[in-house]
């Protein structure tokens, strides 16, 4: 399953990445807004967003370009390594 996060730590980038490797996922993190996100979403199994340390503007860009292809979304106010673990599993209790 292919996951893109939104939000979240830079210097944790690493620990994400480490928590979707162990659930067998592949990760992509946007922490900062880059040019053109949308594009840069991609077409993921998953969005996780981290709703505290992300712009409204990201969320609400991620959430449209999530509604346009069909993606689910996984919201969670904190930005833990317990966090996105926890997202990962109501995803896969979801499908």
């Amino acid at each position: 399953m292919s996951i893109v996060l939104i939000g979240g730590h830079e210097r944790m980038h690493e620990l994400y990445k480490e928590v979707c490797r162990e659930q067998g996922h592949s990760l992509k993190v946007f922490t900062t807004m880059p040019a053109r996100l949308e594009k840069a979403i991609g077409q993921p199994s998953a969005i996780v967003l981290f709703t505290n340390t992300v712009s409204h503007s990201m969320v609400n860009l991620a959430v449209k370009t999530a509604k346009k292809r069909k993606i689910p979304v996984v919201r969670a106010h904190s930005s833990s390594k317990d966090s996105l673990a926890t997202a990962l599993r109501s995803l896969i209790s979801a499908n």
